[in-house]
């Protein structure tokens, strides 16, 4: 690798049309990648992808009158100093929000370079040229701005902003209330079977937590493989897998830490306790995202929950 101190002004405008090209082709993708979910926002970038193409034509036809028609290739990882930008752009669906984040960091660090380059560079056209993209740089956060205020009048915001409620709970919601229902439901009954077949609280918090590990492995494993996310809408697979794994995991532990406690009464009144605020928090999800009535929500929850704790109260008995 080089560093930039040591480029020729014939190897600056090679990488400043390798940087344009490599931009254009990123915000190409944002656009296309967005257009489905995010239409207002994928024209914005379908706009800057055209004004970087503008920017790399620019250069070349410099190029050309300068040094002829071989452009060497010459790229950011040829150079030291520049950073290295996650490829989310081949990730679908396309995170808004992520997507605004990069590029701004890429124009900043566009901008840097061309600073950077107009002081190493004594040709006045070069110069002229370099020193009129970087206050283009400068100006495309604003002119992004102005191309979001242009495109994303009440409606398209209403309409975006809806849109990233749905991804959200389809990718982060819905995975995470699976597994903490899965993990405060199902982890009930070899919990409390265990409680009161032995009446040893260490014994029952060792049965609980291999019970909850368990399941949240499990769960989280199911999950992460059920789809991989590009025809549903749901995200990454593995992040999904991840959330409804810890959920489950934690769903199951939330009643199992009061069995540390020595005295079996107090533990298990306080294991009860914990299980009905976890149904609540399950009911209060389901009504706040998923468009259930809170009471019929809690009757769902809460009636699943008991039949499940009352046979894991009756085999423990037996």
């Amino acid at each position: 690798m080089k560093s930039f101190a040591e480029l020729t002004e014939r190897e600056i405008l090679a990488l400043a049309i390798a940087l344009e090209e490599e931009h254009g082709r990123i915000y190409a993708d944002y656009g296309q990648g967005l257009a489905g979910t995010f239409p207002a926002s994928a024209k914005v970038f379908t706009e800057m992808a055209a004004e970087e193409n503008e920017h790399r034509r620019w250069l070349i036809d410099l190029f050309r009158e300068k040094f002829g028609e071989h452009i060497p290739l010459i790229r950011r990882q040829d150079v030291r100093g520049f950073l290295r930008h996650e490829p989310i752009w081949m990730v679908r669906p396309l995170g808004l929000d992520k997507v605004r984040e990069q590029a701004t960091a890429i124009e900043e660090e566009t901008g840097r370079f061309y600073e950077r380059a107009l002081a190493q560079t004594s040709d006045a056209s070069i110069r002229k040229l370099l020193g009129d993209l970087a206050t283009a740089e400068r100006q495309h956060v604003d002119r992004a701005r102005r191309l979001g205020e242009e495109h994303l009048d009440r409606n398209a915001r209403q309409t975006e902003e809806d849109a990233r409620r749905k991804a959200f709970v389809l990718q982060v919601v819905q995975p995470g209330l699976a597994g903490l229902m899965d993990g405060s439901v199902s982890t009930l009954a070899p919990l409390f079977a265990a409680a009161f077949a032995t009446h040893s609280t260490w014994e029952t918090f060792l049965v609980g937590m291999a019970a909850s590990v368990g399941a949240g492995i499990s769960m989280g494993f199911a999950e992460a493989l059920s789809d991989d996310g590009t025809l549903t809408g749901r995200g990454h697979p593995w992040i999904r897998g991840a959330i409804t794994g810890a959920m489950t995991a934690l769903g199951g532990v939330g009643h199992t830490l009061p069995y540390l406690i020595g005295d079996f009464r107090t533990a298990t009144a306080l294991a009860i306790a914990v299980v009905m605020v976890e149904l609540w928090a399950i009911a209060w999800i389901r009504a706040r995202y998923m468009d259930t009535r809170f009471l019929r929500a809690v009757f769902e929850v809460v009636v699943g929950g008991l039949i499940v704790f009352a046979a894991g109260v009756l085999i423990g008995s037996a």
